[in-house]
């Protein structure tokens, strides 16, 4: 196996800055892909809100869409940085190259991550007072005004806990997949050996890890700002749902090209030891559309 680079904190503010400079380098190319990923959420959200009973449809039918669409992305992103242009046929590269299986394979963490933080929620909260949340949140249904002994009688520091601790194991889930990806789609590993070289990956780099996701959460707070802004004038001009639509597609247009372009120079540097993130992909290149 491989070993796993070691990188200075810093890195962490470099990948997030690198899958930047690639979507400033190609806006249109990586944003329709982020936008089609958008675009697809929102549609099969809509079918799921016209048809209740489609709800668990529509999130197997997601789940099992994302590892191949973020997939797609991060070769985009490569070909981008390569000088090369992004082209929506890029968001199946992965089914065409025969690795759904693999792809579909990094789920087994987020599933884990998902049954252990209901096993928590049973552990922390316990039996009682979960019935007394469900008791409280079925009272104030329909009320305008939810009378004030409901909620005061909730666990609400048990449910703090639980949330603590069901966010870390989300994030311990992701260490799994953070390189994995990449790993695949360029360098043909297998699942398992792709997983476990990301986790290990991760957890020698904690402090760059820490840094990208804390520079992530500013700027994902800065887009959906914006975002939201442009979502308010689409809403007075076309209503709710126009809005719902133009904000989802959007967001997904700036978010998921500059996480999966991260992603790809985080695989770079951690895993193939690449180095630090190129002049090109710092955007130093004419921008491409």
């Amino acid at each position: 196996m491989t070993d796993v680079r070691k990188v200075r904190p810093s890195a962490g503010a470099e990948w997030l800055l690198g899958g930047f400079a690639l979507l400033r380098r190609s806006p249109f190319g990586l944003g329709v892909l982020g936008a089609l990923f958008g675009l697809v959420a929102v549609v099969l959200g809509m079918v799921a809100m016209s048809s209740p009973g489609l709800v668990l449809l529509q999130q197997l039918v997601m789940m099992l869409l994302g590892p191949l669409l973020v997939a797609g992305m991060v070769w985009a992103a490569r070909e981008v940085d390569q000088g090369r242009t992004a082209n929506p046929g890029h968001l199946l590269r992965g089914v065409q190259d025969g690795k759904t299986t693999r792809l579909w394979a990094t789920l087994l963490p987020q599933l884990a991550a998902g049954a252990i933080a209901v096993l928590l929620l049973f552990v922390v909260v316990g039996t009682g007072d979960l019935q007394k949340l469900v008791t409280a949140v079925e009272q104030a249904q329909g009320q305008t005004d939810p009378d004030p002994a409901l909620i005061a009688g909730l666990p609400v520091g048990k449910l703090m806990l639980w949330l603590v601790v069901a966010v870390l194991v989300g994030i311990v889930a992701g260490f799994f997949t953070f390189t994995a990806i990449p790993d695949m789609m360029f360098r043909d590993a297998r699942a398992f050996d792709a997983m476990k070289r990301s986790f290990r990956a991760c957890v020698a780099n904690l402090p760059a890890l820490v840094v990208f996701f804390v520079l992530l959460l500013i700027a994902a707070i800065a887009i959906t700002l914006v975002v939201q802004l442009i979502g308010f004038v689409v809403r007075l001009v076309a209503g709710d749902t126009a809005m719902l639509f133009v904000s989802q597609v959007l967001m997904m247009a700036v978010l998921m090209p500059v996480v999966t372009g991260a992603m790809y120079h985080a695989w770079k540097q951690m895993v193939t030891g690449e180095g630090e993130v190129s002049g090109a992909a710092r955007g130093d290149a004419v921008v491409e559309v």
